[in-house]
């Protein structure tokens, strides 16, 4: 069961009229593998789950999501997936169990259940007392919460989350990562953007590097670490894409922050 593939992505290529984006990207991802999906801004990350989610087309190559191509049409898998974006527009106006109320119908959840889910899900992620206020008043960290439970409310079996963490605090990070873990556990498949390399190192149970429309490197972390001189996941980053520059242009930034 856990070597049953999830996504088959076979030499993708697109382009965005004369900008080429995806220069040929091949890679396949089991059942239960959480995969950062990692790269400098531009590389085509976000391009590429884009077209995984269907929300763009006309491009050339093959993707396949639950061993079915995207490609024919069909919309049926979606309801299989769950998905937060970098930045998301929320109905502001909503309460928050009205949103996930919402949410739970686009899925063909019945009523009651989604009530039920939104009231424990919300509690148990620190932001029960504001299960009945309006969106419109709540901080950055308690939006994102919102937006990682609209996502898994329907149970979905395959998870996009690009910078899921941005806005949480120090305990509700703990409290994601060892979610994501415990969902990869019982098979789920986790595909993780983010530019935080630490999270990254830590969560993924392998890491594809996306350079220039073009995969880089693809393994787990150790895979990368033998193949590559450097450490951490940042220092592997760094000289994959060529990037050596970051001290030389802090000291001249803070150089140009001193001048009086």
């Amino acid at each position: 069961m856990l070597n049953e593939e999830i996504l088959t992505i076979t030499n993708l290529k697109k382009n965005y009229g004369t900008q080429e984006v995806l220069k040929g990207v091949t890679f396949h991802v089991n059942r239960g593998q959480i995969i950062g999906y990692i790269g400098p801004n531009g590389a085509g990350k976000s391009t590429t789950v884009k077209i995984m989610l269907g929300i763009e087309d006309d491009y050339d190559g093959e993707v396949k999501i639950f061993g079915m191509d995207i490609s024919n049409g069909e919309v049926d898998y979606k309801k299989r997936i769950g998905y937060v974006p970098e930045i998301a527009e929320i109905y502001d106006n909503l309460t928050a169990q009205e949103y996930l109320t919402f949410i739970g119908e686009i899925y063909g959840i019945e009523h009651e259940l989604v009530d039920y889910k939104a009231n424990q899900l919300m509690q148990l992620f620190g932001i029960g007392e504001v299960l009945h206020s309006r969106i419109v008043s709540f901080s950055k960290g308690m939006r994102q919460k919102l937006l990682i439970i609209s996502s898994l409310l329907h149970n979905p079996d395959l998870l996009f989350f690009d910078e899921p963490i941005n806005g949480l605090d120090a305990n509700s990070v703990m409290i994601f990562k060892e979610i994501m873990a415990q969902l990869a556990a019982q098979g789920k498949t986790i595909f993780y953007s983010s530019h935080i390399m630490d999270v990254v190192e830590k969560i993924s149970s392998r890491i594809i590097l996306l350079h220039d429309g073009r995969i880089a490197a693809d393994g787990t972390f150790e895979d990368l670490k033998q193949q590559n001189q450097e450490g951490s996941l940042e220092e592997i980053f760094n000289q994959i894409t060529g990037f050596s520059e970051h001290k030389e242009i802090a000291e001249k930034f803070v150089a140009v922050v001193e001048e009086v």
